[in-house]
């Protein structure tokens, strides 16, 4: 086996100490040479224990077949992703997601360096959210639509193409049909599902929200679909989701990272309405209406292969595009003033309104955040301002500067001054392309090479 030198192998160890995952690296023979604090943690051993030992030695449950550090010195393939369940020396059951890299050096397999994640806090996780909804569930069993933090009423808008998108929501609620909503982040999308719900007949059924990126995609199909008992080494008899929402509404969003393989077993529980646990060989049946949700546009989302085909054409029988605010300016000042009585009441203030300067400002400002930013921004204000008309001193700081530099563009009217910058942005826009290239960056501008190389000296003094 090709060795490492003393000291490149010290500048290795130091760097993978630096990295907070379980790092753990063996060498042909099956024998760890790098064992980091970060894999001891969650294999719940003495770095001592493991460092210079055979792998077999340190976890004895494992084989040359089970354990993916082995197979992958065997076939000199990588492994993506796997679950690996095992028993440490103390006989402590450890769950671990890795990913395992054979090293190569020549074309010569010198080893191999498995990357580990704690399965086993996040499956606790995972299980303790199901038995919390479970609990909530059962709490709310049987209460009425109270349960529903908003309904389409909540929804404040003067827009005429909001309004006629709320009065749709409302007759469409009465169907079973799924529904997909698409709108930017702030929007509303979770209030808008949560009104169709409550106007749905199915009001005093279950809500449940799901994000699907915040469930780690080994963990998610257990979520949804429930466990079987032996399915994995721990796992006992557990609903899942689609059970727990039985009779009401199930609200899946940011679809597109779900898994591709799992968006197929959804499409399945759509077209029969039957459910799956992991691990299961049996069907159980369940009536759950499915709304899903995405902030990114469903087309970019099937260009990208994040969604599939099949599954966005069985959840399109209903589609709504929540609009952004500045797309429907009629709303800045409405939903401004809204949230300034609202937040009267909760602060027990009395703020009356707003400074023209601060109204014009909102009228031209994007709101990257939707009407989520104009609710915060507002509730900042109100909690500083000492006048009783927000100023635009009691901006948030980001705002601020946002508004000193829109200032200093409309103000600046010097043709010198503005051709001068602009000369400079297209400059280092040149350069970017050509990555520093003098000749190229000349061609780009279509001006001599001697002509770029002056400006540059200018600019740079």
């Amino acid at each position: 086996m090709v060795q490492l030198n003393a000291l490149t192998q010290e500048v290795l160890s130091a760097i993978l100490k630096t990295i907070d995952e379980g790092i753990h690296v063996v060498n042909t023979e099956g024998k760890t040479i790098f064992y980091n604090e970060v894999a001891a943690r969650h294999d719940g051993m003495d770095v001592r224990e493991v460092q210079g030992k055979h792998l077999l030695d340190a976890f004895p449950s494992l084989t040359e077949n089970s354990s993916t550090l082995l197979r992958v010195i065997k076939t000199g393939k990588p492994i993506y992703n796997q679950t690996q369940v095992y028993v440490n020396i103390h006989g402590k059951q450890i769950d671990t997601i890795n990913t395992t890299l054979p090293i190569f050096l020549d074309k010569e397999i010198i080893g191999a360096v498995e990357i580990a994640k704690d399965y086993s806090r996040m499956k606790q996780l995972a299980e303790s959210l199901l038995d919390l909804q479970k609990s909530v569930n059962k709490n709310n069993k049987k209460k009425t639509s109270k349960n529903i933090s908003y309904t389409l009423h909540d929804l404040k808008s003067i827009n005429p193409v909001f309004i006629a998108m709320k009065e749709e929501a409302g007759k469409l609620a009465k169907s079973d049909s799924p529904i997909l909503v698409y709108g930017e982040s702030g929007t509303g999308k979770e209030l808008f599902v949560q009104g169709i719900h409550h106007a749905s007949y199915r009001t005093n059924g279950p809500f449940i929200a799901q994000n699907c990126a915040a469930i780690p995609e080994t963990l998610l199909e257990s979520i949804l679909f429930g466990t079987a008992k032996g399915s994995y080494t721990g796992a006992v008899e557990r609903k899942g989701l689609f059970e727990l929402a039985d009779s009401g509404t199930l609200f899946l969003d940011e679809l597109h990272t779900m898994p591709i393989e799992l968006q197929a077993k959804l499409l399945r529980v759509l077209e029969d309405g039957m459910v799956r646990r992991v691990g299961s060989v049996q069907n159980i049946s369940v009536d759950v209406r499915v709304i899903a949700a995405m902030n990114v546009h469903p087309a970019h989302a099937l260009q990208n292969q994040k969604l599939r085909s099949d599954l966005y054409y069985r959840l399109n029988v209903f589609t709504f595009s929540l609009l952004p605010i500045r797309e429907r300016k009629e709303d800045i000042l409405f939903l401004t003033h809204y949230f300034i009585q609202f937040f009267n009441k909760k602060l027990q203030k009395g703020i009356k309104g707003i400074h023209q300067h601060v109204e014009s400002f909102f009228r031209s400002h994007s709101w990257p955040g939707n009407v989520r930013e104009l609710k915060h921004t507002i509730e900042y204000m109100m909690n500083v301002c000492e006048e009783d008309v927000l100023q635009m001193k009691d901006l948030p700081i980001m705002m601020k500067q946002q508004a000193v530099a829109k200032d200093h563009v409309e103000n600046n009217l010097s043709l010198r001054k503005n051709v001068e910058e602009l000369e400079v942005q297209l400059i280092d826009r040149a350069l970017d392309l050509a990555k520093g290239n003098i000749n190229q960056a000349a061609k780009l501008l279509e001006i001599p090479r001697q002509t770029l190389q002056y400006k540059l000296k200018k600019i740079r003094e």
